[in-house]
């Protein structure tokens, strides 16, 4: 999807993968894990420029403090 989106047309586009890195607070999944394998798209990233976000290293919170307690 990302590549059809940020490869078509001859403007501009923005390609964001979030990498959820942060198994306390959500999910952590990797190249490694057991599911959610991320070979292709974090090869893909760096090949086509994409911006690669971690949720343990970019985000202060995952969930707002509101949305959090209510979701629990």
């Amino acid at each position: 999807m990302l590549q059809w989106t940020t490869l078509a047309g001859d403007r501009r586009r923005f390609g964001l993968i979030v990498h959820h890195t942060d198994a306390e607070r959500e999910y952590a999944y990797d190249r490694q894990s057991a599911f959610g394998r991320l070979d292709t798209a974090l090869d893909a990233a760096a090949i086509n420029g994409w911006t690669v976000v971690s949720m343990k290293d970019d985000w202060k919170e995952i969930f707002p403090t509101s949305i959090g307690r209510a979701i629990k």
